[in-house]
């Protein structure tokens, strides 16, 4: 007996979708087909397209320090009623999730989310030895290493510090990829409460020096 069976619904499998049923127990599809067993409950989707749910690598959640935005529970469930099924959450709240006190905070906040999640760990320029100790850190997805200016200490911009984080770190490093000179130059083309200035840092053609 199946916990619940997903029928008449427009499945989408191998790249077409096809009309299936789906049988799940203690939470995992374990039959696909035309499906006469017997169930708890029965959902009829007919006339809806079932999709795999998704899984959002990165989510900017800002818990802790900037909760007037969004929280791990409220981004958790638009995440749900979205489709994503699964997050990645990144470190730059305040403070930054940059050591083992404020990630195990996080993991303790994040009980209440309403999807399946893991937290990024943040790189900075001094704290590459603490990178070495991740690889069975439970809920870590991996180290996030910003090469432009974020929250707090989350900089490392200098070539050797860099090289340091990818010499130590024991995850998957992510990069957010940018040139933090370049910025610098181009946040001087803003022109404050005009948001139509703000492509003009994009696309304006700047010198290097």
């Amino acid at each position: 007996m199946f916990d619940i069976i997903i029928k008449n619904g427009e499945c989408y499998i191998d790249g077409t979708l096809k009309k299936k049923d789906i049988g799940v127990l203690k939470n995992k599809i374990v039959k696909i087909g035309d499906l006469k067993d017997e169930s708890k409950e029965v959902f009829d989707a007919k006339g809806l397209t079932v999709l795999p749910g998704c899984i959002d690598t990165q989510v900017h959640f800002r818990e802790p320090g900037s909760t007037d935005a969004e929280d791990l529970n409220s981004g958790s469930k638009a995440a749900v009623m979205g489709g994503i099924t699964s997050v990645f959450e990144m470190p730059n709240t305040n403070p930054p999730t940059t050591n083992f006190e404020e990630f195990d905070k996080k993991i303790k906040i994040g009980k209440g989310m309403f999807c399946n999640h893991a937290f990024y760990f943040g790189a900075t320029a001094e704290n590459y030895t603490t990178l070495e100790k991740l690889k069975e850190l439970k809920g870590c997805c991996g180290i996030k290493l910003f090469a432009g200016s974020s929250t707090g200490n989350l900089l490392v911009d200098k070539e050797k510090d860099i090289e340091k984080v990818f010499e130590h770190a024991s995850k998957v490093v992510a990069v957010h990829s940018e040139d933090e000179e370049i910025l610098k130059i181009r946040k001087k083309l803003i022109e404050e409460g005009n948001v139509l200035s703000h492509p003009v840092g994009e696309m304006k053609k700047l010198p290097l020096s």
